[in-house]
């Protein structure tokens, strides 16, 4: 897999593709065009759980309804992702470390972590992540 085919792509910027409302619009536009068959997503293991939370914050908050959470993850679930294999005890310390260094969470710093070791850039809506990544010499997209 090359590295122009494949980026991490985070929880913020798949719920941009995927909710109706989302305020980051025409930045989802964008980084749909850039999604093809041929690309790899990658994201770390917490990646589903987290995407799946945020449907069920926008159904809590009326942006979606309940039948639409079911068919927004399953398109989520279907996307191209391939979840980080990577040893977690390794992962969860880089991420630790990188947390405590940008004051991320270590959600937020697991995506950096995957970024900077597989020399990806780095999809996300996240204000301080993209700040992180910037600052941490990953590209940031859209």
């Amino acid at each position: 897999m090359s590295r122009e085919s494949s980026f991490v792509v985070d929880s913020s910027s798949v719920l941009a593709l995927l909710l109706p409302d989302e305020k980051n619009g025409p930045d989802a536009a964008a980084l749909r065009k850039l999604i093809d068959a041929q690309t790899v997503l990658l994201a770390p293991a917490h990646w589903q759980t987290e995407v799946a939370n945020g449907l069920l914050m926008a159904e809590r908050r009326r942006r979606i309804s309940q039948m639409e959470v079911g068919e927004l993850l399953d398109i989520a679930l279907s996307m191209n992702v391939e979840i980080d294999s990577e040893p977690e005890t390794n992962t969860v310390r880089e991420a630790v470390g990188l947390g405590r260094q940008h004051r991320l969470t270590v959600y937020d710093a697991a995506y950096l972590e995957l970024a900077m070791r597989r020399g990806t850039k780095l999809a996300t809506f996240d204000t301080d992540l993209r700040k992180a990544a910037t600052t941490s010499g990953v590209q940031v997209m859209p």
